[in-house]
């Protein structure tokens, strides 16, 4: 399985304070242990980068996302990305564009996201997305 983990999970994971109870950060070390492959892409490192205070936590974040895969949206992407949010809008779901990019790679590439957000439950009840559960 390759795994796209979603910007929520990560932040649980890198917190210092303390360790997360979240079966989806156990999943994400379990996968970068062996388990799964682990993707990234540039929208959720800038997220993390966004987030986390202090050079020495850039520093870190930067290093261990240089290992990773990086994929990169293409236009057809973006415009994939668009008829996604589209149709959820339609439905009655309000997904963000960044969200509707990353479940578009995910369609795309054929990778199972990982995330604690909400919102792609609701945005999978509508397009091909496939959640890890």
């Amino acid at each position: 399985m390759t795994l796209l983990v979603d910007t929520s999970v990560w932040s649980l994971a890198l917190r210092r304070d303390a360790s997360s109870p979240e079966p989806q950060v156990q999943a994400l070390r379990n996968a970068l242990s062996g388990d799964a492959i682990v993707v990234t892409t540039g929208m959720v490192l800038q997220e993390l980068l966004q987030g986390f205070a202090g050079p020495k936590a850039r520093l870190q974040i930067i290093e261990r996302f240089a290992a990773l895969p990086l994929l990169q949206p293409d236009r057809q992407d973006h415009v994939a990305a668009a008829e996604l949010r589209n149709t959820c809008r339609r439905a009655g779901i309000q997904i963000g564009t960044i969200d509707a990019l990353l479940a578009q790679l995910c369609i795309r590439h054929d990778l199972t996201l990982l995330s604690t957000d909400n919102d792609f439950a609701l945005a999978a009840k509508h397009c091909a997305l496939r959640l890890w559960q």
